[in-house]
């Protein structure tokens, strides 16, 4: 990846901000951070091992850098930043073209997900930014999310954000040896505007 700044070309801003959370495209610099918050974290991912850096690198150049100018890029992954500091990323994965959906991808470090209020603030902040992001600028119709039924907090703040319980589906993951249900929560565009 060149030492210019990583932009997705679908994005008509470089970045959204809501003056207190602000998101950006992931850069190079950004990546290790990111790798070592999922190894800390894959209780609450679909992620089974430990990432090294290698795999970590490796994976950006075949799936993230090349997708960048696409117009349709299946991903968006995003750079969360407070005050400066970069505090998690997220963004839209699994997205969807044809159908006009993404899936809501979000994580912080793991010292700002043990902190309730924290958690809850900047997810909820980061929920309006996606919508705006999907349905405003990206035309999208669906936002969806799958969460494990032991992150009691972010299915509150998704359904606090008006993303509605579309399904629980029992036993579907197993973290550390014991079956978890998993909620899908779904939010769709025309909601979405009828609430603003």
């Amino acid at each position: 990846m060149s030492a210019q700044a990583v932009r997705y070309r679908v994005m008509p801003y470089p970045r959204l901000s809501d003056g207190m959370l602000d998101v950006r495209a992931v850069q190079p610099a950004d990546i290790e951070a990111i790798r070592q918050w999922r190894n800390a974290q894959m209780d609450v991912l679909r992620q089974t091992a430990p990432i090294s850096p290698e795999q970590q690198t490796r994976y950006f150049a075949d799936h993230v850098w090349p997708h960048v100018a696409s117009q349709e890029p299946v991903q968006i992954l995003l750079a969360l930043e407070s005050a400066g500091v970069l505090i998690g990323y997220g963004g839209l994965v699994h997205i969807s073209w044809p159908n006009r959906r993404a899936e809501v991808s979000f994580l912080l470090t793991p010292d700002r997900e043990r902190q309730s209020d924290v958690l809850i603030e900047f997810f909820s902040r980061f929920l309006n930014l996606m919508k705006q992001l999907a349905f405003e600028h990206l035309g999208l119709r669906r936002l969806c999310t799958e969460t494990f039924a032991h992150r009691l907090r972010h299915i509150a703040a998704l359904e606090a954000s008006g993303f509605q319980c579309e399904g629980r589906l029992r036993e579907h993951v197993l973290i550390d040896g014991t079956p978890t249900d998993s909620f899908a929560h779904g939010l769709l565009a025309s909601d979405w505007k009828s609430t603003r």
